[in-house]
């Protein structure tokens, strides 16, 4: 892959360490730089010599600098000095120190995506599996006939004053369902305790969620008379969950190169979450890549928005797949040109998120590709987007400045997150 300033920017997300990088940039400080078709390496002399690589093929770094930052302000100025000074940086035949690296992490993305042995398969024991599962529907069970009552209480005694309500209210009946083994329901519990008062709209908004959350346990209690693939939707959204290993031995792999249309970093203290959007070329097919990072450390796959990958992607079982994970790369990323996919009327995109709920009635969110939309800030209420027919959609909260700024007010293709009432740009 060609590599860019901005494929860096976007994969050091935090402007101080983007900085830091920018500083120890320049030839100063560095020798035994070398590139190669995977690769990229240097040495820097800090206050100790420091080894620092780069895979190209996903922009993965590793140094041997004690920093905790990933990548650390080493790894940062050796891909931006690669991008600003490549006549610094000659292909040659790479050291063995890189080799290896290279050679470790293409055995370990082998390995991730070999099937799972039947005689592994075989010692995990199958009873035991079993008795487990048992076990854990009876819990599961127990917390939605509590959730339930919870519920029917909470609707009898009326919605008025739930503003004053303390956030106890709410996170003792996300910790009974935590208890019973049920943490996608914890979770969408945790969620209701922002709504009260949060908007003039907020009681029709809470009234909207505690529906969905009563179907849910209703189609539960439903669950053997479902079709594997909605079972699948429902045990996913109580919070059972299958590991990836499992997801490519009964989920549908799909081969195509995959444009990263899309990205979205959130951190909830120790846990920064990270939402990737992929539309394949070939098949059409969205794909969201979600992937959890603890304590700084790096997310396991980077993707760069803009650019394309030839990928097999392991989508998890559900009556509208989407949910995906990168079972096995093909090849290095490029970057992407000519224009981006997507559809030119705001009604064709709704009607196709309507399509969509009504498949998964649970789905939170949306990937939304509209082409010659121009975003208008609005005299009253949200930033909108309007397309060629007059027709809008809101923006997420906040300020949009800097996206009017980019159009100049004419028209221009945006990728978005539709978040059930309101698009969220991503690019």
């Amino acid at each position: 892959m060609d590599l860019t300033t901005d494929h860096v920017r976007h994969v050091v997300p935090d402007p101080a360490q983007f900085a830091a990088g920018q500083k120890i940039a320049g030839v100063a400080g560095w020798k035994n730089l070398g590139r190669s078709t995977d690769g990229l390496w240097g040495e820097y002399s800090g206050s100790a010599l420091y080894q620092v690589r780069v895979d190209l093929r996903d922009l993965a770094t590793k140094c041997s600098c004690p920093s905790r930052r990933f990548p650390c302000k080493h790894g940062v100025a050796l891909m931006l000095l690669a991008t600003q000074s490549p006549e610094a940086v000659p292909e040659i035949a790479a050291p063995d120190w890189v080799e290896k690296w290279l050679a470790t992490r293409n055995a370990k993305a082998e390995a991730q995506s070999a099937p799972e042995s039947q005689e592994s398969r075989d010692a995990k024991g199958p009873a035991q599996q079993a008795k487990r599962a048992e076990k854990r529907r009876a819990l599961v069970s127990q917390g939605i006939d509590g959730l339930d009552l919870w519920l029917h209480d909470l609707v009898r005694d009326g919605l008025a004053g739930l503003e004053q309500r303390k956030s106890s209210f709410w996170e003792q009946q996300a910790g009974r369902l935590v208890d019973c083994q049920a943490p996608g329901l914890a979770a969408r519990v945790r969620r209701l305790a922002y709504v009260p008062g949060s908007s003039p709209q907020w009681p029709e908004q809470l009234l909207a969620a505690l529906g969905s959350l009563a179907l849910l346990t209703e189609t539960y209690r439903r669950l053997d008379t479902l079709d594997p693939p909605l079972q699948a939707d429902v045990r996913s959204q109580i919070g059972w969950t299958l590991k990836e290993e499992e997801v490519a031995a009964h989920g549908d792999l799909v081969r195509d190169r995959w444009l990263v249309v899309g990205q979205w970093v959130e951190d909830d203290e120790r846990l920064r979450t990270q939402r990737t959007w992929l539309i394949g070329a070939q098949s059409g097919r969205p794909a969201l890549v979600l992937q959890f990072s603890v304590m700084g450390a790096p997310f396991g796959v980077p993707f760069i928005p803009g650019a394309t990958i030839e990928a097999t992607l392991a989508y998890w079982p559900s009556n509208f797949p989407l949910r995906a994970f990168m079972q096995q790369r093909h090849g290095t990323a490029e970057r992407f040109v000519g224009r981006l996919p997507g559809v030119h009327a705001i009604e064709e995109f709704l009607t196709s998120v309507s399509d969509a709920l009504a498949s998964l009635p649970w789905l939170e969110r949306f990937p939304c590709l509209l082409r010659d939309v121009i975003p208008a800030p609005a005299s009253e209420g949200p930033w909108q987007i309007v397309d060629t027919t007059g027709s809008a959609l809101p923006l997420s909260s906040g300020e949009h400045w800097p996206l009017l700024a980019m159009s100049g007010g004419h028209a221009i293709d945006l990728t978005g997150e539709w978040q059930g009432d309101a698009l969220l740009p991503l690019g």
